[in-house]
């Protein structure tokens, strides 16, 4: 048994309960969180969940509004980090027909339609200040007013958020409202990080490892004891969401399944090796990379599953017609056609470009989904589609 604030769950339940949200791991850290979750669950109090980019906070939420009396109210997540500026209080509040140039009707807000049930603030932190104040005041007494309107609504939200930056830090610097902190973090949620979990980094692989083999139809990748060891000694900067893009990468672009620690050395950026850290790069440079190196292999990625699709569709034509069909007559020009082709170059940016381009249209422009398919974050994806030219 665990035992927190006098509350006791059985092993046995919180086992339960990471089976249930797709939770994997041991650790007691880990496990504390979740008992936590349940046990302010059935109150109204505002939690704050906090922890580094990656570390899988998306999932307590959903947990508390489970485990909660508003289970089968409605529950919406927002990621205020993705909203632009200039449309977030709408999103928020709702807004009346005319309240700005592009309002042609009337819009209701997620404190409307999440009446009565829990409203998800991720990425908390990237509020501006102007909307921070207006959240407060919800937080306070239940009221808001739309954009363009004069009456006050009333809405019964339970709100949970999350942020991945330092809150007091940025109370210091003026960023960040210091009656809004005390008001979300009535109750605290640490979701540790993944160094800070190194028993549980196996068997995320390993889960990470099976359902790519799965997804791409492939042998399972295995890792030596060295290569095990390695992982465990790895920093994991971008924490759960590294690691499941390691495994993908290795899982597609290796042809020897037993991975040693060579072979995995070289997905694992040597700015983070042994848990080291360049102190002449910035976050925000390093997060960008990350998101770069990503997108570039989910292109590869793509590249090589569309190749090898096309291939067997053409090894079962050309074995159906092989025996009847008379031998192409190719003439020179068919020939000088084929190597000019062959020899103009696509650069990345058109890869990349061309990859956003079909997850939007598979995903029927959802831009949500399509930068979940891509594995990037939104901001990254609305970062792209502005700079090809895409939105």
């Amino acid at each position: 048994m665990q035992r927190i604030f006098g509350y006791t769950m059985l092993i046995q339940e919180i086992q339960s309960i990471k089976q249930r949200y797709g939770i994997v791991g041991t650790n007691q850290v880990l496990n504390r969180a979740i008992e936590i979750a349940v046990q302010v669950a059935p109150t109204d109090l505002s939690v704050l969940i906090t922890g580094e980019s990656g570390v899988g906070k998306e999932h307590f939420p959903h947990i508390i509004h489970d485990y909660s009396n508003r289970k089968h109210a409605p529950y919406f997540s927002v990621n205020c980090g993705a909203i632009p500026e200039g449309t977030i209080e709408s999103e928020l509040f709702g807004h009346e027909k005319g309240a700005y140039t592009d309002a042609k009707g009337d819009r209701k807000g997620y404190f409307e339609i999440a009446d009565g049930g829990t409203l998800f603030l991720d990425e908390v932190g990237e509020l501006p200040i102007a909307m921070q104040s207006k959240l407060l005041r919800v937080l306070e007494t239940g009221e808001f007013i739309k954009m363009g309107a004069s009456k006050i609504q009333k809405t019964n939200v339970r709100v949970v958020a999350a942020t991945n930056i330092d809150l007091p830090k940025a109370i210091a610097e003026g960023r960040f409202r210091e009656d809004l902190y005390y008001r979300l973090n009535t109750i605290e949620i640490k979701v540790p990080a993944l160094r800070e979990r190194k028993e549980d980094i196996p068997l995320l692989f390993r889960k990470f490892a099976a359902d790519f083999s799965e997804q791409y139809r492939m042998p399972v990748v295995r890792l030596t004891e060295e290569a095990n060891q390695v992982l465990q000694s790895y920093y994991w900067k971008g924490n759960i969401r590294q690691l499941k893009n390691v495994a993908e990468q290795v899982n597609v672009m290796e042809t020897n399944h037993e991975i040693t620690a060579d072979t995995l050395r070289k997905y694992l950026p040597i700015t983070e090796a042994s848990g080291i850290q360049l102190a002449s790069k910035s976050q925000a440079s390093s997060d960008a990379f990350m998101n770069e190196r990503e997108l570039l292999y989910k292109v590869l990625f793509d590249m090589k599953r569309d190749m090898t699709e096309m291939r067997q569709q053409l090894n079962g034509l050309l074995t159906q017609t092989q025996a009847a069909a008379p031998a192409p007559n190719y003439t020179q020009e068919d020939y000088q056609t084929v190597e000019v082709m062959r020899d103009e170059p696509v650069s990345i940016d058109e890869m990349t470009k061309e990859s956003i381009r079909r997850e939007l249209e598979r995903n029927d422009g959802s831009r949500k989904l399509a930068a979940a398919a891509l594995g990037m974050s939104e901001r990254t994806l609305y970062r792209k589609l502005k700079e090809y030219g895409l939105s």
